[in-house]
């Protein structure tokens, strides 16, 4: 199985393909296109400031490639709220993929959250295994609200999206490379779709 890790200058990517082969698997750090477009399944990750994370897509083309990938795409974090309409940090556009726009948390929370939170309403086959009220490790000061295409929760504040999915694209706001087994079985089911 060829998998792809997007290489758009975001951090935290290593700690994604050292959690992929721990499950025996080997994954490609990538921004070349046509590696992206040939891979069988697609981890879009993200750690860092959504406006020049966006910037970096559009200067490699991805901003117009993610959208169009037909087998299984994952984005991780930053990477799932990019996949958004838009995003409140640093006023952006994202990719359209999901059809939320992206939220501050409001100041009756402390931002960021940052920490291991529950999440509930766990809707798709990448939760097989993975036991309602599962515990994930979450650092983000922007969220998703619910929406149709919403399949997990979280509450802080707010009840929010913690996953998102549209046809063949999945999106977490959680770490699942930092929350521990379950996080390990999310991975390992997106692996297996």
């Amino acid at each position: 199985m060829k998998i792809a890790i997007i290489n758009y200058g975001a951090g935290n990517i290593q700690s994604i393909r050292f959690a992929i082969e721990r499950l025996g698997y080997d994954a490609l750090l990538t921004n070349n296109v046509d590696e992206i477009k040939s891979a069988d399944k697609v981890i879009f990750p993200g750690v860092g400031e959504a406006s020049s994370a966006m910037k970096m897509l559009q200067a490699s083309g991805l901003d117009k490639i993610v959208p169009t990938l037909t087998q299984p795409v994952l984005g991780i974090c930053l990477g799932m709220q990019l996949m958004c309409n838009h995003t409140e940090e640093g006023d952006t556009t994202g990719l359209g993929i999901f059809d939320v726009n992206v939220k501050r948390f409001d100041n009756m929370v402390k931002v960021p959250q940052i920490g291991w939170n529950q999440i509930k309403g766990l809707g798709s086959k990448i939760f097989n295994n993975v036991k309602e009220n599962a515990y994930m490790y979450l650092v983000h000061s922007y969220y998703a609200p619910i929406t149709k295409e919403t399949i997990a929760s979280t509450e802080y504040g707010v009840e929010y999206s913690t996953a998102l999915q549209k046809d063949n694209f999945y999106g977490v706001q959680f770490h699942p490379e930092k929350s521990s087994t379950d996080g390990a079985m999310i991975l390992e089911n997106f692996l297996n779709l």
